[in-house]
């Protein structure tokens, strides 16, 4: 048997093409991979729990983008999958309403080829779904979902902008708006977890 070490990346595209992916595949990403992750993760603002779970889910994210085509190896596994990390990390501190101030920096200094098209793509896809999705919730749900999670904007800020009483009354909106989302993502679970990701539902 061949040693998982040994794979190359095209040896690993086909394999998480294949119906149904091989323990052995995974144990090749975590092995390979997991570890610049979790460095750079713990290096800004993460713990090792949060290491293993955002890697969890890039590793999960990876596979997806690698069944549905869209990953076109204008990179390397290695890179992309680091790219991914941190991407997913970088969100995962904005929702939590934390600044990553090297970011910036590196963000002048980091190199062309970490900006991977395909992954760039799937992102802008996701937010379109994600744009229609408040588009169908009406003008009020969509203004109020918007200025809190994009805008990061206050309940006491969003006020002015809407016609209710008081900030509570806004409180128990927002909520209404979450649960019809909730509901209308119950068809596609996959869609659901990025949407979740999109989106804090913390009240």
């Amino acid at each position: 048997m061949k040693l998982v070490e040994n794979y190359s990346d095209t040896e690993v595209i086909e394999m998480l093409r294949e119906e149904h992916v091989s323990d052995l595949t995974i144990k090749f990403l975590y092995r390979n991979y997991y570890k610049g992750s979790s460095i750079y993760i713990m290096q800004n603002q993460g713990s090792r729990q949060d290491a293993e779970d955002i890697f969890q889910e890039v590793v999960i994210t990876f596979i997806e983008l690698v069944k549905n085509g869209k990953f076109r190896g204008e990179s390397s596994v290695k890179t992309f999958m680091y790219s991914l990390c941190r991407f997913t990390w970088l969100n995962e501190l904005k929702r939590r309403g934390r600044a990553l101030v090297r970011e910036e920096k590196f963000e002048n200094t980091k190199s062309l080829n970490e900006k991977d098209v395909s992954f760039a793509l799937v992102e802008r896809e996701t937010k379109s779904q994600i744009m229609e999705i408040l588009d169908s919730l009406g003008e009020v749900c969509k203004k109020i979902l918007v200025a809190y999670y994009y805008d990061n904007l206050t309940m006491k800020e969003i006020l002015p902008l809407v016609d209710f009483q008081n900030e509570q009354v806004l409180r128990n909106k927002k909520y209404k708006c979450l649960k019809s989302i909730e509901q209308m993502l119950t068809a596609d679970p996959q869609f659901a977890v990025r949407f979740k990701k999109a989106l804090s539902y913390g009240q």
